[in-house]
């Protein structure tokens, strides 16, 4: 993390002044969940102190008036702006809130009067591990509504990095499901711009002002997004025998399938630091403040600050573990396929962050969950693939080849700094040819990859 900790986003400060439950008396029967856009549902609990994650869920998805699936398609999650952790459903949310501050000690590097003073809320979220192709064949509109409202938050705060051009379309969308059909009288670009941050993310919105716009490529005027914004309103299709309720569940679906799109989507959030390359005469580093995203589909390091990725992963693509030498800071270590001056090479990344025994073994478990998705779809059908013809896991669907290359969904390993290494078949060093066995043993082998491995020496250099 930068420093002791990590900036906190100023909309997260909200977060640490909730409390769902208000004493730590256990006695106490009142229960508060808050929803992602602040709403708060309450309940009033028997026994709370024994009181399950799933006895909770229920209530409210009664409270709620949701369908039984909504149980499989959100969890119960304790979030905070210093950690988040989704409950399973035999957790019990009061002794679990009763350990908070140990769990903050154990997980983050927060200083103890922030430790001290922080609060968990108890929040429905969406779960992270429910595949994104059973959401497609969500009709329920209260569950469609709930999920749009968790996916805005994401894409609005920067958590889904996202180019300009699918911000503004994502945005038109919000525009529809908040202000109705684009009426041009009332609905002009001056108009938008008072309320931009509402339709799009925070961090472009504050780049057409202050000192940043004034030196906006040597002088030249900053993108006006809300013209874009307008424009993508305008295109925003309309069916006029449409009621407007069938209008709203077609609209929630378009911005979800759109989020789709996006790699991370339905993703769990870790805070982190990766070395930064070094610079100048000198080749100082330092540092740089990450988010790792993992998903069923992959890991990803985002840019805490300029919002974009710097490395993608599906687990197919990689071998990891997580280290903690006494004495020093937790690691996790990705290794993966590259280049180096034209050589391919094993690189290494290494993640500082007390949450990498979290994100190591929410790893682990996405990769077993993977495999038996793999395995129920072939007993479906019968026989498994024929070996010359793999079958890829249910719930990894490769996006579509980006032309821009510029995209923040691109990987820039160019702003990485990692440790290369190839096997000469006597020794590991760094830079040789194409390895053949992976420096860790921990990697996704039953999938089809061309991935291989090494057998390190022990006294292997972390650089």
């Amino acid at each position: 993390m930068e420093g002791d900790r990590l900036p906190v986003p100023p909309s997260l400060e909200e977060h640490s002044r909730r409390s769902s439950i208000s004493s730590i008396s256990p006695r106490t029967l009142d229960v508060v969940v808050y929803l992602i856009n602040d709403t708060e549902v309450r309940l009033t609990v028997d026994n709370l102190p024994s009181a399950t994650v799933l006895e909770l869920h229920r209530l409210v998805r009664d409270a709620l008036r949701l369908p039984d699936c909504a149980l499989e398609v959100f969890s119960l999650w304790l979030i905070s702006p210093l950690l988040e952790l989704q409950l399973k459903p035999k957790h019990q949310p009061y002794k679990v809130c009763r350990q908070w501050h140990d769990l903050l000690f154990r997980f983050t590097s927060c200083s103890e009067d922030e430790i001290c003073e922080d609060e968990p809320s108890l929040q429905l979220r969406r779960n992270v591990f429910f595949p994104k192709r059973k959401e497609l064949q969500i009709q329920d509109e209260a569950v469609l509504q709930l999920l749009y409202e968790e996916a805005k938050y994401n894409i609005l705060e920067g958590r889904y990095p996202c180019d300009p051009a699918d911000c503004e379309m994502l945005g038109a969308l919000v525009c529809r499901l908040s202000l109705g059909p684009y009426d041009p009288e009332q609905h002009t670009a001056c108009f938008l711009k008072e309320k931009l941050d509402l339709f799009l993310p925070s961090h472009l919105c504050r780049r057409g002002h202050g000192l940043f716009s004034a030196l906006w490529k040597r002088g030249t005027r900053p993108p006006a997004y809300e013209q874009g914004l307008l424009h993508a309103y305008q295109t925003v299709l309309e069916d006029g025998a449409c009621e407007e309720n069938a209008a709203l569940h077609r609209h929630y679906c378009a911005y979800l399938q759109k989020c789709h799109e996006l790699p991370y989507y339905g993703c769990a959030f870790f805070s982190g630091e990766i070395d930064k390359p070094a610079q100048g005469f000198l080749h100082r580093g330092g540092r740089k403040a990450v988010s790792i995203v993992i998903s069923l589909e992959g890991i990803y390091i985002i840019d805490s600050k300029e919002k974009h990725v710097l490395l993608g992963l599906h687990f197919q693509e990689l071998s990891w573990d997580h280290t903690f030498p006494s004495e020093e800071e937790h690691i996790l270590w990705l290794e993966f396929d590259g280049e180096n001056e034209g050589t391919a090479v094993n690189k290494l990344l290494k993640v500082y962050s007390k949450q990498a025994e979290l994100m190591s073994g929410l790893i682990e478990y996405c990769i077993e969950l993977n495999a038996a998705a793999e395995g129920a779809a072939q007993d479906l059908a019968g026989s498994p693939a024929p070996p010359s013809e793999p079958q890829s896991l249910p719930t990894h669907r490769q996006p579509p080849k980006l032309q821009r290359q510029n995209s923040v969904l691109c990987s820039r390993i160019q702003h990485l700094s990692t440790i290369d290494y190839i096997d000469n078949g006597k020794e590991i060093r760094r830079v040789k040819p194409r390895r053949t066995a992976s420096f860790f043993g921990r990697q996704l082998s039953t999938a089809p990859t061309s991935y291989s491995a090494v057998r390190g020496a022990e006294n292997l250099e972390h650089g």
